[in-house]
């Protein structure tokens, strides 16, 4: 019996279409856990845990902004302290003290556009993602905090 000879070009052009397709397979299995990635570091997070939820406010905005948000009903949360409410705060606004907002986040309410505010700015960056963290999806923090806000022109009341 006779064998058959194979063409010598033949084995070098099957072993190239076999490492075509496996380059093909690892591009594709790349791309796969690229999307799996990108869905858990921003995909949507329900369960509430340490990534903040999507906002639909930026994270920061300015007095003016924060004035007129005010004036159409958006909820003005004080993170400052007690001492420095008294001394002057925002006609409206409601206080709750940053080291106590984790407890009582259920005092602000989900179904308003909530804007924060604090001294400079800094402490109500920190109430925004607590806010976000628990659930809230339209929270916001004043740039330059009721300070920027004085120097806007904005009134303030002092007492309690």
């Amino acid at each position: 019996m006779a064998k058959k000879r194979k063409k010598p070009g033949k084995k070098k052009a099957t072993q190239q279409n076999a490492k075509q397709k496996k380059d093909q397979m690892m591009i594709a299995v790349a791309a796969i856990i690229f999307v799996v990635v990108a869905f858990l570091v921003f995909g949507s997070n329900p369960s509430g845990g340490d990534t903040p939820t999507a906002n639909s406010l930026p994270p920061e905005i300015n007095t003016g902004m924060g004035y007129q948000k005010f004036q159409e009903g958006a909820f003005l949360l004080d993170v400052r302290t007690q001492g420095e409410w008294e001394e002057y705060h925002v006609d409206g606004a409601t206080m709750i003290v940053l080291d106590e907002l984790e407890s009582r986040v259920s005092e602000v309410p989900f179904d308003k556009e909530v804007i924060i505010i604090c001294n400079s700015g800094n402490r109500s960056q920190v109430a925004r993602d607590i806010l976000l963290n628990a659930g809230h999806t339209s929270v916001t923090s004043i740039a330059g905090g009721i300070q920027g806000w004085m120097k806007a022109g904005h009134e303030v009341v002092t007492g309690k």
